[in-house]
């Protein structure tokens, strides 16, 4: 498995759907979540895209000189953003980050949003464009060559890159979309396929019906899941902490939100929807999966909540059906990096940098010295 984590760019905070226990999101918090998923073995971290986020690719120049090894899984914008500029940008971060750069392609969910944007396209539309962008982006980063393409949308003569990806032949593209039009682009044309948190049976569908489509083109994908992450020391503590998260959230607020959502003609938001229906007394969805996060947040609405034992094991059953790559996250970001990583990663079967030399089993974690002589040993406290 390889575990990414979440730069929360767009908010933050103990609870949902409240300024109780809010934080505000500025460079230093977000440079202490990088920092940390880079000093706690995260192979990477996804910074979001959208209006309510500061921007990724800014973030992502950022924070790449505060960190050594993580990698920044960053938006291109099909619609919003010239191919060929969008191609340099992705040269000249992938070469100043020495190879540390990934790419996410959004073509966007919310017809208000984008129209504010100054996108007016139907659902379809955007990804006959997105076609149409990732045809010349990838064409463009592969060959440094002038490129002429002339589609139904975009037109470019001469495109072209003069200055290469240090990752061959560019920076390995990852994409989610659930409708047939998103399901056929990325067979085309990207690496890695991610999915919601959806139960298991749902991205079992989902993963098959993608290999299928990119088998029919000569292509094999790899496979990724957007999950939240609620993990405690027992399954009591967890669905504690799982009740307390949305504590301060009012049928008002969640009326609210899914009033936005429903005007989204992104199928993967629909699809998030549906599992809870804005119904708080039924959000566990499917054991150790709860929906409650997409009662207030779009996108990525479920969380998988319970034990390190319990939690690893979900885990392993996405894994089972093909997931390689989890993004995870959790409420509040700094703390659930550092809470997911000493519960859940000596669970999981974790890919490592086998070519960074660098071995932390003597040096952490051990905790504080005893009398300023001996390193703890693993032991729990003794029964009364």
């Amino acid at each position: 498995m390889e575990l990414f984590w979440f730069i929360p760019t767009h908010g933050d905070g103990k609870y949902l759907g409240t300024r109780e226990g809010a934080r505000a999101v500025s460079y230093a918090y977000c440079r202490q979540i990088a920092q940390a998923a880079d000093e706690l073995g995260y192979a990477g971290v996804l910074l979001p895209t959208g209006k309510s986020c500061e921007d990724a690719w800014v973030v992502a120049s950022t924070l790449v000189p505060a960190t050594q090894k993580l990698k920044f899984l960053v938006a291109v914008r099909p619609g919003l953003m010239s191919p060929t500029l969008s191609a340099r940008m992705t040269a000249t971060l992938d070469r100043f980050s020495n190879g540390r750069l990934l790419i996410n392609v959004v073509a966007g969910g919310d017809p208000v949003e984008l129209a504010g944007d100054g996108v007016f396209m139907s659902h379809d539309e955007r990804y006959e464009v997105t076609d149409e962008f990732l045809s010349i982006w990838r064409k463009e980063l592969a060959s440094g060559a002038e490129v002429d393409f002339e589609g139904e949308h975009l037109r470019v003569q001469g495109g072209q890159v003069l200055y290469p990806t240090i990752q061959k032949p560019y920076p390995p593209l990852y994409f989610g979309g659930s409708s047939e039009a998103a399901m056929d682009v990325a067979a085309e044309h990207v690496d890695v396929y991610l999915t919601w948190g959806e139960p298991p049976a749902q991205v079992e569908e989902k993963i098959e019906r993608m290999r299928k489509l990119a088998a029919a083109k000569g292509r094999k994908l790899k496979f990724g899941i957007r999950l939240h992450v609620i993990v405690r020391p027992t399954e009591e503590e967890a669905w504690k902490a799982a009740d307390e998260l949305i504590e301060h959230l009012d049928e008002a607020t969640i009326a609210s939100a899914q009033k936005i959502f429903s005007r989204m003609d992104s199928e993967g938001q629909s699809r998030m929807s549906r599992l809870h229906q804005g119904d708080r007394s039924k959000l566990e969805i499917s054991p150790n999966l709860w929906a409650g996060i997409g009662l207030v947040r779009g996108g990525a609405g479920t969380a998988l909540v319970g034990s390190p034992e319990n939690v690893a094991k979900r885990m392993q059953e996405y894994a089972d059906l093909g997931i390689e790559t989890f993004i995870l996250s959790g409420y509040p970001h700094l703390e659930e990096a550092y809470r997911t990583a000493e519960l859940l990663f000596p669970k999981l079967p974790l890919t490592r940098d086998e070519k960074s030399g660098d071995d932390r089993s003597f040096i952490s974690p051990f905790g504080e010295m005893i009398a300023n002589n001996q390193i703890p040993v693993h032991q729990t406290a003794p029964k009364s």
